[in-house]
């Protein structure tokens, strides 16, 4: 049976001025305008998009399904504008939930008055004698109740240690572990099916779960990979490895898609743990932390490169990207770069990259897995980038247009619980970065988040992540009213949005977010 939707407005460089599409057996296969189609499908299941628009249905290249899921439907931080806010929030959710452990996510101390984050006082104050967890915002560091320390054997032992301050590195992990198994699995199995379910409603047909040992462990990944939803999962597990025959084992053990993703060579700016070659503006004696050196590093390259696995680390500090591009370079020498590039090797994150590093790693095929809302929520002259590293350093962060131009393939996400899933929010973020220079076009940033996930995911067909003839069908239908009409002055041309280029325009997002009204992957509705 064929469907056969109408009244639309198709976004496919195929055939741009496309006002229906035909979908059979979950393929496309036709596009064109309503009349024709009335007319060459005429017993097809028809469906009147009412003038919606329809547009290859998002991915997002780096999320956190279980953690998504628990900010979701458990305590959010993000809205609290102060310490004693954030405390307020915590002390509200305690009331109405007087059980169990207590995990929230969000606080941001640098948009804080007091500048200070919550510490192991103020949460025993807030609720008593009783387990709490809560992450700041990039999850690199949690602020953690006296109860719940009480239940993790060693933690003053462990690095990243603090009586009162949040804890950071393998302090940090131990907490968090002991949180979580404190979760029930009918807890931790709705946080998922939320994640997803708002993901589907996002217009997000496909999500790249970063997993791995400090994370949330094999019992998260094995529950992870037996959920039964629409939205497909596309698992990476962050585990280090000496040899390829290591590097297979592990694969077969975990079902991943590669040993990538969050496989930390540092941390995080905002908790002072991405690894820097010149210490922090705000903390002088210190220059991050540093969770794999550079011999780790390569032999892990080198052995998932002779496995022809992907490979893939956390990267975020200007030292960790250094060891990284430099290790690459030592497996390049070995393998050659068309063996490298093969083998889809990714970085997440990539905050801190030179125009020499671009250069090398556009020539290697290494895709850049990015966030675009880490911009706009750090960015600009006085924001977290600025206070941590400086003005000057916080001006290279992030450089889109840079990586672009250099060839490195991008791919966005949104590191969700760290920013929102919404897709569009991360379009507009990529187009109005905060640094002059460094944005690209909506089109660009919108084909980092179809095509370009896709191809990081290792789906590299041609077609995948685009509404053409032989596609899958996986699409969203949007209400938007307005469309773009120019790139940004300093976007990367090359993507133009001139319609002289003959790829439809997309919906302007100058106001709120388009609307989803309907996702469907592969030809099954997921969502509407």
């Amino acid at each position: 049976m064929t469907t056969l939707l109408l009244n639309g407005r198709v976004y496919s460089p195929a055939m741009p001025d496309a006002t229906a599409l035909a979908v059979r057996d979950g393929i496309i296969v036709w596009l064109g305008s309503d009349d024709v189609g009335r007319a060459q499908y005429p017993d097809a299941e028809v469906v009147d998009l009412e003038g919606a628009f329809v547009a290859p249905a998002f991915v997002d290249c780096h999320v956190h399904l279980t953690a998504t899921g628990l900010s979701l439907t458990g305590l959010d931080l993000r809205p609290a504008r102060s310490l004693r806010d954030c405390l307020r929030l915590l002390a509200d959710y305690a009331r109405e939930h007087p059980d169990g452990p207590i995990w929230g996510h969000g606080w941001d101390e640098t948009q804080w008055p007091e500048g200070t984050p919550p510490s192991t006082a103020d949460l025993d104050a807030a609720v008593g004698d009783r387990p709490v967890y809560l992450a700041r915002v990039d999850v690199h560091s949690a602020a953690a109740s006296t109860a719940l320390r009480r239940l993790c054997a060693g933690l003053s032992d462990a690095a990243g240690y603090h009586p009162q301050r949040p804890l950071t590195a393998d302090a940090h992990h131990r907490v968090r572990a002991e949180a979580r198994a404190r979760l029930t699995p009918a807890q931790r199995r709705h946080a998922r099916t939320t994640a997803l379910d708002t993901a589907a409603a996002l217009g997000i047909v496909a999500v790249h779960e970063c997993a791995g040992p400090e994370i949330g462990g094999l019992d998260d990944w094995d529950e992870i990979r037996g959920l039964d939803h629409g939205v497909e999962i596309t698992g990476y597990w962050g585990q280090a490895v000496g040899s390829a025959q290591e590097a297979v084992a592990l694969i077969d053990r975990t079902g991943a898609a590669g040993l990538a993703g969050d496989l930390f060579v540092d941390g995080a700016l905002g908790s002072r743990t991405a690894w820097l070659h010149q210490p922090y503006a705000d903390a002088p004696d210190c220059v991050g932390n540093t969770y794999l050196d550079r011999d780790a590093i390569t032999a892990h390259l080198h052995a998932c490169t002779e496995a022809r696995i992907p490979a893939g680390f956390h990267v975020i500090g200007d030292a960790a990207v250094s060891a990284v591009v430099d290790a690459l370079e030592t497996v390049v020498e070995r393998f050659g770069a068309p063996a490298v590039a093969r083998c889809g090797h990714r970085l997440e994150h990539l905050e801190m990259v030179t125009e020499e590093q671009a250069q090398r790693l556009g020539a290697w095929g290494v895709f850049a897995s990015m966030q675009p809302n880490f911009d706009a929520l750090w960015g600009g002259e006085s924001g977290m980038y600025a206070q941590r590293l400086g003005a000057d350093r916080a001006r290279s962060l992030n450089p889109f247009a840079l990586l672009a131009s250099r060839g490195v393939p991008l791919a966005f996400g949104s590191d969700s619980p760290v920013t929102g899933l919404d897709p569009w929010q991360t379009v507009r973020a990529a187009t109005r970065h905060q640094t002059p220079g460094s944005a690209i076009s909506a089109r660009a940033a919108f084909t980092a988040l179809t095509r370009g996930a896709w191809r990081a995911a290792g789906v590299r067909d041609g077609v995948t992540g685009t509404l053409v003839p032989g596609a899958p069908a996986s699409y969203a239908v949007w209400e938007a009213d307005e469309f773009e009409v120019s790139a940004p002055a300093d976007a990367v041309q090359r993507w133009s949005t001139d319609q002289r280029s003959r790829v439809p325009a997309l919906p302007a997002l100058d106001g709120p977010s388009p609307r989803c009204r309907q996702t469907v992957h592969r030809g099954h509705v997921i969502h509407g």
